[in-house]
């Protein structure tokens, strides 16, 4: 269930491809999480090596494409039509951004909820996607041969399926290459099985071996049904993601994938991620030259108002740049948060999510004004800041399909502190007094106990120059940028090519 498993092999050179992207958000016109980093960096890796990339999102309110041109566009859903425009906006010779500008669906605050509630109309507006985006590469003549449609998480879950059933009416994509990736398993798209008849979307949609999950339609399992290839972001994640702890209920429909699901890591942007470049530091530095690292500790100190003294300075940062849900480990910081606030070590935290979270995080700042900075909320530049800033960077997650912050982090000689799960084990090699290449502290319970105990060991090293320093250019040397990913997601979308072929020989 991993990238590592033996897939058929197919000779010759990989083609130039044509893919087409269907996404929910994308960086750096709309985000909330790292689906929004994934599909703006991979179009961009995969147009380095040659090949034609077309992304389509909605255009939310707020988002503009300057320059773009604009077509008409018209959606039916069931009895319902809807009134809009595409706006195709060229990034190059061989890449485009499409955004759906359907003011009905888009033009409100929140892309999935408002005041921690789902838009009641989900269904409705991600569909809308779904058909916007095939009707674009039904009558987009002039953008050549679609040989792969990549839909993500279950927002884009709807395109492979519409595909499957009705392959007359897209014929451009219909002989293409289906790949469906998982960024977060946790959320489904599940809705109420009335909506099959109210979207007209067809009854066969509604079967177990498709869409139907406990009487409801789950639009991801309808992707991950209907597609030729099933990918998620690391290997692990793949591992877990079949078991039933960690399958959210589609374990066995993962299982029945077989060797078609597929894990592959993440990479990162290393132009917008590059300690030696980054416009938000206050100094730049490298693994050959880490002084400027001392000169961000210094600017982070100062910016959330804590102590900058040479003891300050001396004391390790620890920073946690997170939403505050569960899922992020919030609660086991906040279980050992005594023993914590009694270590020699400063804390930075920026994030938003759930209200008591946010709310205990801010009183945590308060009852320890002088080692403890919060900020609510996200900004992208205070996050490069606490990466480029702190010491440690601490991600106890309960679960984590990939996580692009330890490798921020690693980039930045920042050392991560992590539980062993998902990207996080793939990528955080925990230290050992003897342990070759570690780049990182991990631990496996989920408990408070044995996150503070990691913490308490990475403090012991912290104050052991050669070790640690070993540490930070160990994780400043490694490559996590986006070539590798891009070459691994091409090998996928090369068998979704021949298994497509496959269906149609049939």
């Amino acid at each position: 269930m991993s990238d590592s498993r033996p897939r058929k092999s197919l000779a010759g050179r990989t083609p130039r491809l044509g893919v087409l992207h269907i996404a929910s958000e994308v960086a750096p016109w709309a985000k909330t999480g790292g689906l929004a980093d994934v599909v703006g960096a991979l179009p961009l890796a995969l147009d380095a090596l040659g090949h034609r990339v077309t992304t389509v999102l909605p255009l939310y309110r707020g988002m503009a494409l300057p320059g773009a041109e604009i077509r008409p566009l018209e959606i039916t859903l069931g009895t319902r039509r809807w009134r809009g425009s595409l706006h195709v906006l060229a990034q190059g010779a061989r890449r485009r951004v499409v955004g759906v500008d359907v003011p009905d669906w888009y033009d409100r605050d929140g892309l999935y909820a408002r005041g921690g509630r789902d838009h009641p109309d989900n269904a409705e507006r991600f569909a809308g996607l779904a058909h916007a985006a095939l009707d674009f590469a039904q009558h987009d003549v002039d953008g050549g041969r679609i040989d792969i449609v990549h839909a993500h998480d279950w927002q884009a879950g709807l395109v492979p399926a519409l595909i499957r059933q009705q392959p007359a009416r897209w014929t451009r994509v219909a002989r293409a290459g289906l790949v469906m990736t998982i960024h977060n398993l946790a959320y489904q798209g599940l809705f109420p099985k009335d909506v099959v008849s109210r979207l007209g979307l067809g009854w066969d949609m509604f079967t177990l071996a498709v869409g139907e999950f406990w009487d409801q339609l789950s639009y991801l399992k309808c992707g991950i049904a209907s597609s030729d290839m099933v990918t998620t972001v690391s290997p692990a994640y793949a591992l877990e993601t079949v078991q039933p702890e960690c399958g959210f209920g589609f374990d066995g429909v993962l299982r029945a994938v077989g060797d078609r699901y597929v894990g592959i890591l993440n990479g990162i942007d290393t132009s917008v991620w590059d300690p030696a470049s980054d416009a938000f530091l206050t100094a730049h530095y490298s693994a050959d030259d880490l002084t400027g690292k001392r000169q961000n500790k210094r600017a982070l100190l100062d910016l959330f108002g804590l102590p900058v003294g040479d003891d300050a300075l001396a004391r390790p940062v620890i920073g946690i740049v997170s939403r505050l849900v569960d899922q992020k480990g919030c609660d086991l910081v906040l279980a050992a948060t005594e023993q914590l606030m009694q270590l020699d070590a400063t804390w930075v935290v920026l994030g938003s999510g759930d209200s008591h979270y946010e709310t205990a995080f801010k009183i945590l700042a308060g009852r320890f004004p002088s080692r403890m900075g919060v900020r609510i909320g996200f900004d992208e530049g205070v996050a490069h800041l606490i990466e480029a800033g702190a010491d440690l960077f601490l991600m106890p997650s309960r679960f984590e399909p990939c996580g692009l912050n330890q490798m921020y982090s690693l980039r930045y000689g920042t050392v991560p502190v992590v539980r062993a799960v998902g990207g996080l084990d793939d990528t955080v090699r925990g230290y050992a007094p003897r342990a070759r290449r570690a780049n990182g502290f991990k631990f496996r319970d989920a408990t408070p106990e044995a996150l503070l105990r990691t913490v308490r060991q990475a403090l012991r090293i912290y104050h052991r120059t050669d070790p640690w320093a070993a540490l930070m250019r160990e994780g400043m040397s490694e490559d996590h940028s986006w070539g590798p990913s891009a070459r691994e997601y091409v090998k996928v979308y090369r068998q979704a090519r021949y298994a497509a072929a496959l269906r149609w020989a049939e």
